[in-house]
């Protein structure tokens, strides 16, 4: 996933968003993401995604190296997700 591919595809949050918002504002649990454009309160596709940067954030690790899927395999991914019922997307 490159910076500027949407991680959220509900609310159009970038990996770039996201990462700066964690080295900003360092927020003290995952949840607290959502604060960060709504990330991950759509349809709960990214939120395995955004989790794994969180735990990275906190371990220090380098975000922009991280083995995140690549942006046409999320999307595919999302929407199976959808179409099994297992997530809605905001109207």
């Amino acid at each position: 996933m490159q910076p500027d591919d949407e991680l959220c595809l509900c609310f159009h949050v970038t990996k770039r968003k996201v990462v700066n918002y964690l080295r900003i504002e360092r927020p003290q649990t995952a949840s607290q993401l959502s604060e960060c454009g709504g990330a991950g309160t759509g349809c709960g596709w990214c939120r395995p995604i955004l989790e794994k940067l969180f735990d990275a954030q906190r371990q220090r690790e380098d975000l922009e190296t991280l083995d995140l899927p690549d942006s046409t395999q999320h999307a595919a991914g999302r929407g199976e997700h959808i179409r099994t019922g297992k997530g809605k997307p905001p109207a």
